[in-house]
């Protein structure tokens, strides 16, 4: 048997009529940037958010980029994020002129560990920008009291987190912002690049719709300087439908990542925590073997397709070698690294693809 680590075809295939249509009445429009079919995605995706204001955006990098540029984010300041995570985070915070500065993880819930984000505070530091990672909030009461405590800005990262929520509360609505990605393999995803900021506070989303449109509130008059981050009208259309069938999937997710952890529990892998606080999303479902390497190949081999998220921690990555870091400053995240293996994950798996790579899993480790 083979199980695809993703696939999107398969949930084309569930929705192409009104995929086709959104897609064709841009076509007609030639609403090609922005436009109306953005317009009305950002109507709604704010609502599902829970929040005032959503800004598109041509990516998450730049939907964290853009969102610290409208906190006035720049050279000479530090912003707070986690070790364990992509790094478009940290290079976000690099491109705005700041300084990253990481914080390592919990074990369990693999989030910035908020025990240990006060040290990590100097007179340099603007923001806190936790990670919402694989689809699992960070533990955010905690960071947003010493955010209030310290006179700190929270920048959600939610670009992994469509949908998710913590002890009732949705990702996107819990910061005073948050920056989303629409990547096409993302839980909400477009057919190309995309990505948008919410809010709650409509100064801060004004300065980011300019920043995204070369500093211009009004055509040919620009207030600031900014960028070309404009969200284009396909990309839209098709997140505008796909944002229907958003809940529906998120619970797919769930019954797949439920499945997997009965199958696996008690196992010769370590499985994700499932702790009731967190309605969990999973963009990506991790496991954890020191047997990494050797269970992959053998997984591949059996046909089983995965990823590893990711094997090379920020504070390592030759790109940040310049913040002076070593092997052994980030002990959580650097375990993490070595031992986390992401197994296939979408809404359509089916039971005896689950079965298939459970078994697979067990047959590798001689179990039954």
């Amino acid at each position: 048997m083979n199980v695809p680590f993703l696939d999107l075809q398969a949930q084309y295939r569930t929705i192409k009529p009104e995929l086709d249509s959104a897609i064709s009445a841009v076509l007609d429009k030639s609403a090609y940037v922005l436009g109306p079919a953005v317009a009305e995605f950002e109507k709604n995706f704010a609502l599902y958010c829970h929040s005032e204001h959503c800004v598109g955006v041509n990516n998450g990098t730049n939907a964290l980029l853009l969102a610290l540029r409208a906190l006035g984010v720049g050279h000479g300041d530090e912003v707070i994020t986690a070790a364990n995570t992509f790094i478009a985070t940290a290079a976000a915070i690099a491109h705005a002129g700041a300084k990253p500065v990481l914080v390592d993880v919990d074990p369990v819930s693999r989030t910035l560990d908020p025990n240990l984000i006060e040290r990590a505070i100097t007179p340099k530091t603007k923001v806190i920008i936790p990670v919402h990672l694989y689809g699992r909030c960070a533990d955010m009461d905690p960071i947003l009291a010493i955010a209030a405590k310290h006179n700190l800005v929270v920048l959600e990262d939610a670009a992994q987190a469509h949908g998710a929520k913590y002890k009732g509360r949705v990702a996107g609505a819990m910061g005073t912002l948050a920056a989303f990605s629409f990547y096409p393999g993302k839980n909400l995803g477009a057919y190309g690049e995309g990505g948008a900021v919410t809010t709650t506070n409509a100064d801060l989303a004004r300065r980011v719709r300019m920043l995204r449109d070369h500093g211009s509130d009004k055509k040919y008059y620009h207030e600031i300087l900014g960028y070309n981050a404009r969200l284009e009208g396909i990309q839209g259309a098709v997140l505008n439908t796909k944002l229907r069938y958003l809940d529906k999937w998120n619970n797919g997710r769930n019954k797949v990542a439920q499945s997997y952890n009965k199958r696996l529990q008690d196992g010769p892998v370590g499985v994700p925590d499932m702790n009731p606080d967190y309605y969990q999303v999973f963009h990506l479902y991790v496991v954890e073997t020191p047997k990494r390497e050797e269970l992959q190949k053998y997984l591949q081999e059996h046909g089983v397709s995965t990823l590893i998220h990711y094997p090379v921690p920020i504070h390592l990555q030759k790109a940040f070698a310049d913040l002076g870091h070593r092997e052994g400053d980030f002990p959580v995240t650097e375990a993490l690294a070595g031992q986390i293996l992401s197994l296939p994950m979408f809404p359509e798996l089916t039971d005896d693809q689950i079965d298939y790579v459970a078994a697979t899993i067990k047959e590798f480790f001689g179990v039954r």
